[in-house]
């Protein structure tokens, strides 16, 4: 613990609050494993992007990303140049404002529905279009407080089905406390806008208050909701985010000796992070911090956290998004041209991160071993003769009741390439899949059969690949398929 937090403490808490567990973060001897992933063989998935400030992912495993000051949305595949696939419309860039969170549809491979949050002329709003007519908008929240500060910005769709929008205070700090403002808050609601009926205040999109300018969003596999937010010149915080709680600004800036109030689980000084983007995975929170140049990595438990580790320490800059990406690897934007960074001639960049013990970075990605998975069954052996064969295995990434995230990792076991492959695996307990990315799916009663996709059949030995999918889950338990196999040409 620092000696300014422990004056800090020392003079505006009681002593019963003093007992309080609470994380200084201080840079901690980054490992090769940090939070199941290998930080030492990262590498640059794309170059020359400009500003990036959000981060989602298509069914196909690609990733959209949106560039603040351009108002433009960038398709960004591994070991590809950016691909600009959209601008949108009616955003009105400016200090901190323009085009920032971005988030794909649970349901996109049927409605095609991306949504995004932008600084307009008048207001901070949310919209939803698709790709191929980012002029038809339709709103889903406008009337956010929007300024050249504090404009919030970071959207997500929870394990709920839920959309999540974090706002700042716009430079206005009573925004935070007042319920009938939009700004200062996390709020929540159904896809197309409406008030969820369990919203912890009737009738508003209000799900937390109290707050000064939030930036990221992730939840752990027991629904459990994180955010980063930036303090003023003091303490930098992520909060275990509840419905209906205060998290105390402008009252309080970090711990707060005040029972109406729910304190930070982690804190910084502001040099230390300006925290932004936030991912979970592993039982650890990443958060990508600007003003301190580094990725923290905090483990986090039932609500309470770690020592919080710091990676990329003045590697790659500014760092303003994190995300765990559909085929196991952790993606990390940098802003280094967002007018407060020193740009590499290569900025803006998205770094990924493998997951540790997994493949060198010229093969395809693996997994990454999250502590909330099911067992996985052995590989299975493609029944083929020959050159030609490839394994399959299947995991669950994320559960919750009655639905799940799961991954289907294929790999090359035979001596030749293969043009194509194909997986079957039965169901157990009714397990119905309603969207997939990385392969094409059919299902017959309990058979599932994927095949890949266009651009994932051609495996070189040793290789592999991964198809993620949700589904739904009825009965005791979730239980794991068997046999799973693979047949490879």
């Amino acid at each position: 613990m620092s000696k300014r937090l422990a004056v800090a403490i020392a003079t505006t808490l009681s002593a019963v609050l003093a007992s309080t567990a609470l994380v200084a973060a201080r840079p901690t001897a980054a490992g090769a494993a940090t939070g199941g992933f290998d930080f030492t063989r990262a590498q640059a998935a794309t170059t020359g992007l400009r500003a990036p400030w959000g981060m989602a992912f298509l069914p196909d495993g690609s990733a959209l990303v949106s560039e603040r000051d351009t108002a433009t949305i960038a398709q960004v595949r591994p070991g590809s140049a950016p691909v600009r696939v959209a601008t949108v419309p009616n955003v009105s860039p400016g200090g901190e404002g323009g085009l920032l969170g971005i988030a794909v549809s649970p349901a996109y491979a049927a409605d095609q529905w991306v949504y995004a949050y932008f600084s307009s002329a008048s207001d901070n709003r949310v919209v939803r279009f698709r790709l191929s007519a980012p002029q038809t908008q339709q709103p889903i929240l406008t009337g956010i407080p929007r300024a050249q500060f504090h404009n919030g910005g970071r959207i997500a769709f929870g394990p709920d089905g839920m959309l999540y929008v974090a706002t700042g205070d716009a430079g206005n700090s009573a925004n935070a406390q007042d319920l009938n403002s939009p700004g200062g808050k996390i709020l929540r609601m159904t896809p197309d806008g409406a008030v969820p009926g369990d919203n912890p205040f009737s009738g508003s999109r209000v799900y937390s208050y109290g707050h000064r300018n939030v930036q990221g969003l992730a939840w752990d596999e027991g629904g459990r909701l994180y955010a980063t937010e930036f303090g003023q010149n003091t303490w930098d915080e992520i909060n275990h985010i509840q419905p209906g709680r205060n998290y105390g600004w402008p009252v309080c800036e970090g711990v707060c000796g005040d029972s109406r109030y729910t304190n930070p689980l982690v804190t910084w000084s502001t040099a230390e992070a300006s925290p932004s983007g936030l991912a979970y995975a592993n039982g650890t929170l990443f958060a990508a911090a600007l003003r301190g140049t580094r990725l923290w990595a905090v483990p986090v438990s039932a609500s309470k956290a770690g020592t919080p580790v710091a990676e990329f320490q003045g590697t790659y800059g500014r760092l303003r998004a994190a995300a765990v990406g559909p085929d196991g690897w952790l993606w990390v934007a940098t802003s280094n041209r967002d007018g407060r960074g020193t740009p590499a001639a290569d900025d803006d960049r998205i770094i990924r991160v493998p997951p540790a013990g997994g493949p060198s970075p010229s093969a395809s990605p693996s997994p990454s071993p999250s502590a909330s998975a099911s067992p996985s069954p052995s590989p299975s052996a493609s029944p083929s003769a020959g050159p030609r064969a490839c394994s399959a295995a299947y995991r669950v990434v994320n559960q919750w009741q009655g639905g799940f995230q799961g991954e289907l990792t294929v790999r090359n076991t035979g001596t030749a390439a293969t043009s194509s492959w194909t997986v079957t695996l039965t169901f157990p307990n009714g397990q119905r899949i309603t969207q997939m990315w990385g392969g094409r799916y059919t299902q017959s009663g309990a058979t599932v059969t994927v095949t890949n996709e266009s651009w994932n059949g051609t495996l070189a030995p040793n290789a592999s690949t991964t198809a993620g999918f949700t589904a739904s889950w009825t009965g005791g338990a979730n239980g794991t398929p068997a046999p799973v196999t693979c047949t490879a040409a």
